[in-house]
């Protein structure tokens, strides 16, 4: 029983950090995966002269 225990908890620090590794790539992967479908492609907007203190595209895609 004793020595049971002890095998449980050599492997459970390698246990949680692989679980923790998978969880880490995993959150990485669907990251990339919904940039890489969730691209807008050209978005209409005002293409004129932008006024002081405004934000606007610095260079559209259309």
């Amino acid at each position: 029983m004793i020595e049971r225990l002890r095998l449980s908890r050599r492997w459970l620090p390698w246990l949680l950090v692989t679980v923790g590794l998978l969880v880490f790539a995993g959150a990485n992967a669907h990251l990339v995966y919904v940039a890489f479908h969730s691209q807008s492609g050209c978005v209409a907007h005002v293409k004129e002269t932008g006024s002081s203190g405004s934000y606007r595209a610095a260079k559209p895609a259309c």
